[in-house]
């Protein structure tokens, strides 16, 4: 299992952008499915994007898909959210989330790691 640690939240002006890091431990790392999530104050927590365990293939919300893209660094352990275009909507705390074998899901319930999280907020 994975140890998973985000990072890169804070405040910005709508329109801005801010690339979130998620930082893991472990030798199998490139294994995982990593996938990121946010939680609004009221609200459920809500699947943003995926990037499979190579890399190749990421899937995204239909919301973000044009502002959002995900990368990873299997040298490093590492995933990142860079976000573009923010809006006061995309206000939350953001999670990373690790799936072990890969296969692609939107749901939380698949993923069995979850990092502390982030706050992102955008203000208008």
């Amino acid at each position: 299992q994975v140890q998973l640690v985000e990072s890169g939240g804070g405040l910005v002006q709508a329109g801005g952008s801010l690339r979130l890091s998620c930082a893991a431990s472990g030798r199998t790392f490139s294994y995982y499915l990593i996938g990121w999530f946010r939680q609004a104050p009221g609200k459920e927590r809500e699947f943003v994007g995926a990037v499979s365990s190579t890399g190749h293939y990421t899937y995204y919300l239909d919301s973000v898909k044009d502002r959002f893209s995900i990368s990873r660094d299997n040298a490093k352990n590492t995933v990142y959210l860079q976000m573009n275009g923010l809006k006061p909507e995309d206000t939350a705390v953001y999670y990373c989330a690790a799936r072990y074998g890969g296969a692609s899901s939107r749901r939380a319930e698949d993923f069995g790691s979850w990092g502390q999280g982030t706050q992102v907020t955008v203000s208008s």
